[in-house]
């Protein structure tokens, strides 16, 4: 049929026509579903039987040059070309890479179409394809153009509105070409979507939802609060599923089933990439929970709560744990298989060794390897200066009566180096890593679980060779009585021998526990994972693609959602991995909503959180601005070159776009974004005085460098350190299960004649310390398609030549900072960034390869 209708053409036109037809070549790099989806092998084959019966894809121009006199509209649009279709789809099966695959389309090309804006593209095939990019070459009078889409592109029949894409130049919303215009502004409703209904796989809305997903309505022991949408649980908002609320609560949205965790919807352009395992991830815990627990529970010994000597940690390491064979294995995804037996073939449990043992089997014990972890370990962003003393608490007397320190000086005196205590408070020789205030409050009710814990106070000292030096613990208990009568307090100071050193260990360990749920619920998850999450959504659903803004910042969400939406699925949700391990239990997410209360955006800035903890003061003559109050402080000396070269690209790259300050207020995108971010993103906090203005130039640069920043370096510092530190549970225990043993008790009898016997006792046993050891090993491995700050997805990001210099620039500072960090670390002078455990300071070294390397800055939360 079309043979016949060429030749009818020839016959009426003549042969000229084809001799002056002008064509445009374009090639279409894509990934086809089958190559990704495992689960589907049929879509390959379906796909072709459409091509063979005329349903191809195709591809039509927009012009942002020529107008289409033909629309019906008062509004002018950019003039659509002639529809393409991509060449050789049956025959192509050559790869670039792995499962790219490029095809060629030959355009007839209408001269006035001119320089095409963008294009639409329709998918006529079965299923949906990962289209890459689009290169036209020699387009008259204006040469090569090049389209970066990286987007799903489903089955046209899903779409209400057909697929468009533009082309990689940036333009303010007033600088956008007339004729764009609407395509732009209607792109932007569909990524907004309507606000209802449930939300499909192939859908791409961006909207906002409560955390009221985690609990189960129908079982007792599942109810959770809804967290977000109230003064009692303020907190940051998560992306809409649309799923429908449970039948016995219609606050509570219904949950999926576990073994459909991976099919939790997030727009689908921001689900992993096919290289990264979120098989693994997603499946593999759900293994750990589903059916390897029941069966450690078989096949450990009859002490199965217990590590009878700190050698059984060991055998994780050197040998591994056998697992169970039978119909166990067979149910455990492969890929989570493959992990789990390694290279070994043995079908052991077995793990790498944690750096934190790897030179030293006991550094991990000692006060100084405790001490320096404060500043360059996991969670170095909570130690501060001790600035009162004794230590004060915040919390209101009338709900909770005295609960200031019990601390004096005659605890600590003779650790100050022949200092006075105020003379070390008046010096800055004093700090605090203080978990009363957060913790007080939800003591009595974890004590009515199984975990028993302290609410902790750690004081230290700066030593004149710049090291830190534990020289008392507080733990605090609520007074029996009630909370109004104040705690009780119990002060441990350091001991060398007898059942007083055991008791200072004990005291660490309880240290240690609230240190590392602290971390996991607020360092990481709440002040990385949740908070910026909104901005994702504000920014897909107020800057457009097009807008240099979203170009700025789209490398630093990529996957976020996708792994927030996980963690709620099987991490964060009631009994899921993070309560069943860490002793805050079913009021993990309840307790980091009331200290989300006190979350300030513009205190994550890294210059001003140290200055704010008292970890450095504003000094003209020092490197940027700042002067450390502790001179060798690992993360922030390393975190201040990486965010002082942030916020250098940042600064070169918004200068370019806003040329003046009423450039930024005139922007209506990027006024409706940070309103709607502000509202609706984190609306709990939306009468602060505290937000930022959007008004000038330097606020775009300070507020753009501060979510940079969280996503990329803060998150780096507190998540890819977890496996070398944590990896060995005595370190970073996650729960400890009873209280400090008394006198006159047989529990204190054994801490004095078996110390270590009683320390296993009491802080995380075997099954929740091998759960949280399985999670944090996958948390703290890089992917093979990791993308690191400096690096971008396509080198052709964009069509504007500066902003690709100042991004060179950028990856070339970078790399010096990297080779700063290596001679830093190789300077023996500097005692906290090596320690004892001779475990370097590398969690701010930009770059990394694949696995568990302790280093790396990927662009993103994106495990």
């Amino acid at each position: 049929m079309d043979n016949m209708l060429h030749k009818v053409k020839n016959l009426v036109l003549g042969d000229s026509y084809e001799r002056n037809k002008t064509t445009v070549k374009g090639k279409v790099v894509l990934m086809k579903k089958n190559v990704l989806d495992l689960n589907d092998l049929g879509a390959s084959v379906l796909d072709r039987a459409h091509e063979l019966f005329g349903k191809h894809i195709s591809i039509q121009f927009i012009s942002a040059t020529h107008a289409d006199s033909g629309s019906s509209e008062k509004r002018l649009r950019g003039k659509l070309g002639k529809p393409a279709i991509l060449e050789d789809w049956i025959s192509t099966i050559t790869p670039i890479t792995a499962g790219e695959s490029t095809y060629e389309v030959t355009f007839d090309w209408d001269e006035e179409i001119g320089l095409p804006g963008g294009f639409l593209v329709q998918n006529l095939h079965h299923s949906e394809f990962y289209l890459m990019t689009l290169t036209l070459e020699n387009v008259p009078g204006h040469g090569q153009v090049h389209f970066v889409c990286n987007s799903w592109v489903y089955p046209a029949k899903n779409y209400a509105k057909v697929r468009i894409f533009f082309a990689n130049k940036a333009y303010l919303p007033s600088e956008t070409p007339e004729l764009l215009r609407p395509y732009r502004e209607e792109e932007m409703v569909v990524l907004r979507g309507n606000g209802t209904g449930m939300l499909e796989e192939w859908d791409r809305v961006y909207d906002y939802a409560l955390y009221n997903d985690l609990g189960e309505p129908d079982e007792e022991d599942k109810v959770r609060p809804v967290i977000g949408g109230s003064s009692e649980y303020p907190y940051p908002r998560r992306g809409r599923t649309g799923r429908p609320p449970t039948e016995s609560d219609s606050e509570t949205e219904s949950r999926l089933p576990l073994i459909d965790s991976l099919n939790i919807y997030v727009p689908r352009d921001e689900r992993f990439g096919h290289l990264r395992m979120s098989d693994f991830l997603a499946q593999g815990l759900e293994a750990i929970l589903k059916f390897l627990l029941p069966e450690f529970e078989a096949v450990f010994d009859d002490t199965i709560d217990e590590y009878d000597t700190f050698e059984d940690f060991l055998k994780l390491y050197n040998g591994g744990i056998k697992l169970p064979q039978g119909p166990l294995l067979e149910k455990i995804p492969l890929q989570f298989f493959k992990e789990l037996v390694r290279s070994d073939g043995e079908g052991l449990l077995k793990y790498s060794t944690p750096q934190v043992i790897r030179a030293d089997l006991s550094a991990w014990s000692t006060n100084e390897e405790f001490a320096r972890e404060m500043l360059a370990g996991v969670n170095p962003v909570s130690i501060q200066l001790l600035k009162a003393f004794p230590p004060i608490s915040k919390l209101d007397a009338k709900l909770y009566g005295n609960q200031n320190s019990s601390i004096r000086s005659h605890h600590i005196q003779e650790h100050l180096e022949g200092l006075e205590v105020n003379e070390a408070l008046k010096a800055k020789r004093l700090f605090i890593l203080d978990h009363h205030d957060s913790l007080m409050p939800y003591v009595k009710q974890i004590n009515s679980t199984p975990s028993k814990v302290y609410a902790t106070r750690t004081l230290l000292f700066l030593q004149n060779e710049g090291t830190l030096k534990p020289i008392a613990i507080e733990l605090s208990l609520p007074h029996p009585d009630g909370y109004k009568f104040g705690a009780v307090n119990k002060v441990c100071t350091p001991a060398k021998d007898g059942v007083e050193a055991a008791i200072w260990q004990l005291a660490k360990a309880y240290v240690a526990v609230n240190d590392s749920g602290v971390h996991q619920l607020i360092s990481h998850w709440l002040n990385t994972h949740a908070v910026i999450e909104p901005f994702i959504i504000a920014t897909n659903r107020h800057l457009s693609v097009l807008h240099p803004i979203n170009k700025l910042l789209h490398p630093h969400f990529r996957h976020t959602m996708n792994i927030n939406a996980t963690a709620r699925n099987i991490l964060i949700n009631s009994e899921g991995i993070l309560e069943r391990s860490f002793f805050t239990g079913k009021y993990s997410i309840e307790m980091s909503s009331k200290i989300y209360k006190d979350w300030k955006f513009p205190n994550q800035a890294l210059p001003v959180d140290l200055v704010l903890r008292g970890m450095a003061v504003e000094d003209s003559n020092s490197p940027h601005g700042l002067r450390l109050t502790i001179e060798d402080y690992p993360y922030a000396v390393d975190g201040l070159e990486i965010w002082s070269a942030i916020k250098t690209w940042v600064e070169d790259y918004c200068k370019f776009y806003y040329k003046t300050d009423d450039m930024v207020k005139n922007d209506t995108e990027l006024q409706s974004w940070w309103k709607e971010l502000r509202e609706e993103g984190h609306g709990d906090l939306k009468d602060e005085p505290w937000w930022p203005k959007m008004n000038s130039i330097q606020d775009v640069i300070d507020n753009c460098t501060i979510i940079i920043w969280i996503s990329s370096a803060l998150h780096a510092a507190v998540n890819y350190g977890q496996y070398a530190y944590a990896g060995y549970p005595p370190n970073r225990p996650t729960l400890s299960r009873r209280l400090m043993p008394e006198p006159n008790t047989p529990e204190y009898d054994e801490l004095k004649g078996d110390p270590k016997r009683s320390f296993l006792k009491t802080v995380t046993p075997q099954l929740q310390s091998l759960l949280s050891v399985s999670l944090i090993e996958i948390l703290s491995r890089h992917t093979s398609d990791e993308l690191y700050l400096g690096q971008r997805e396509c080198p052709e990001w964009t069509m504007d030549a500066e902003p690709l210099m100042a991004f060179e620039e950028f990856g070339k500072k970078l790399k010096q900072i990297e080779e700063k960090i290596v001679k830093m670390n190789n300077d023996k002078s500097l005692k906290n960034r090596y320690g004892l455990a001779k475990v370097p300071y590398t969690l701010l070294y930009p770059s990394s390869e694949e696995g568990i390397t302790g280093r790396g800055i990927p662009n993103s939360v994106a495990i």
